[in-house]
């Protein structure tokens, strides 16, 4: 009967152990409610997001996909990226051993003589006939702390959420691997564009300057009229290696994002070649909460936070740790494996609460709690900053493509200018100062025209990041 009471006790306090394992001590903040609108600022409501297409699918140049591979392939960020995810996954690894008991294996021996006079020396002469005394153990341990108010359980979702944030940090990285390669290789296009207009307007210069040689040999203009038409060459033509410079700047930038030594960048589209898309739909606001890896981090971080509070909370309550240790034992070697005479076992139960270290418990219970309130500001503030980059993007895109027509207007009346000013400077009707103010103007809105529309391709990248675009 006193067997069978100590078996009913014995599976009455395992079971309350598994009905109170996991049990969480704390309770978890939930995400914040944005209560974002159905549409962006001045934009029609959509259904479908560019930022759901595959970076493949959303750039049409295949030397700029080609480009992009590259450097997903080598850049360094991205590989320390996915090694951080290597390191996460084998912390979540061990997390979820925590409720797994820990095993040991141990051997000893030992041998010794008493004192013949010392107690320990009379009681083994007494009680064994011999001096020499020798112990031989080979014993299993094992350790088991239950998870009662989930603290181990807590644990488990901590390396579980810092995993996945890990796996958004390597998707972040990607994205602005996928931003900067495109955007270096649209400002090389816009380079180039404007490093031949800078040589077409030296041309033209040329041309003007033969002119006003010209008038000066037949006496109708001074040598002020070659020096100041010199001198707008010289303008023209300093800005050739000034071109020439930044281009090899920005191909070694895009050759070091993709992990390689500097380089020529091939490319052979023009950038009046590309074609702007009519309509680049943005999706749904709340979408940015499941596409952006920069605000699923921060949702993440919130459910780690939760779990940080868990297990300090967790560890201001008592633990419950059960030892066991089994194996043989045996004052002589020749007896050691006499079995059963040398087998042996104990299990030990303890109940152990923290008394002077409560205060420092408490303490990082109490430094948690803020560390999660400051989670939950920070990812109030990633969903604003997610929705304003979308915002300005669509601002962008709207504004420049009405400064791209203004600005081509005005290039195709200023260009017409400065052959309607060579033409009537041939005939004696217009003056030198008139034909050169005309080739600058020209020459400053061609350049002009060339940033806007690079600004403009570049808001098209920056809408499609700022949606959650170019990780997958």
């Amino acid at each position: 009967m006193r067997t069978l009471m100590k078996y009913s006790i014995a599976a009455t306090v395992l079971l309350t152990i598994h009905v109170m394992a996991g049990c969480k001590v704390s309770k978890d903040v939930t995400v914040p409610d944005m209560k974002l609108p159905v549409a962006f600022r001045d934009n029609p409501e959509d259904s479908v997001s560019i930022g759901a297409l595959p970076w493949k699918s959303y750039f049409d140049d295949p030397e700029l996909k080609t480009l992009i591979a590259d450097a997903i392939d080598h850049n360094f960020d991205l590989q320390v990226a996915v090694n951080n995810i290597q390191a996460a996954e084998l912390v979540l690894k061990q997390a979820k051993l925590g409720d797994v008991p820990s095993v040991g294996v141990g051997l000893s021996a030992s041998s010794g003589r008493p004192s013949d006079n010392s107690l320990n020396g009379m009681q083994l002469n007494s009680f064994l006939g011999q001096q020499h005394i020798e112990d031989y153990s080979l014993a299993a341990s094992l350790t088991w702390e239950a998870d009662i108010w989930g603290k181990i359980h807590g644990r488990k979702e901590a390396a579980l959420a810092g995993y996945l944030s890990t796996q958004e940090a390597r998707k972040g990285v990607q994205t602005r691997i996928v931003s900067d390669i495109s955007k270096g290789y649209y400002n090389l296009l816009m380079l180039d564009a404007q490093l031949r207009i800078a040589k077409n307007n030296v041309l033209l210069n040329d041309s003007t300057l033969s002119l006003v040689q010209l008038q000066y040999k037949s006496g109708k203009v001074s040598n002020l009229a070659i020096q100041q038409v010199e001198a707008q060459k010289l303008t023209a033509e300093a800005l050739v290696p000034r071109f020439e410079q930044q281009i090899a700047v920005q191909e070694n930038a895009i050759s070091v994002l993709s992990g390689r030594l500097p380089n020529p960048v091939n490319r052979y589209r023009v950038l009046d070649s590309l074609v702007f898309a009519e309509k680049l739909t943005t999706g749904l606001p709340a979408e940015l909460l499941k596409r952006r890896p920069d605000v699923r981090q921060a949702e993440l971080a919130l459910d780690k936070a939760n779990a940080e509070v868990g297990v300090a909370k967790a560890s201001l309550y008592p633990s419950l740790t059960i030892n066991g240790q089994g194996g043989l034992d045996a004052i002589r070697a020749s007896n050691w494996f006499n079995l059963p005479a040398s087998l042996f076992g104990t299990v030990v139960g303890g109940i152990a609460q923290p008394l002077f270290d409560k205060k420092r418990l408490r303490t990082n219970f109490n430094v948690a709690k803020t560390d999660r309130e400051i989670t939950v500001i920070r990812f109030r503030q990633s969903v604003l900053t997610a929705y304003g980059e979308v915002s300005d993007a669509l601002v962008k895109l709207d504004k420049l493509k009405q400064q791209q027509y203004l600005a081509a207007e005005r290039t195709g009346t200023l260009q017409q200018a400065t052959r309607n000013s060579q033409l009537l400077f041939k005939n004696g009707m217009a003056t030198y100062l008139e034909v050169i103010i005309a080739e600058s103007n020209v020459l400053q809105s061609q350049l002009e025209l060339a940033s806007i529309k690079k600004a403009r391709l570049d808001a098209t990248v920056d809408l499609y990041r700022s949606l959650g675009g170019g990780w997958n």
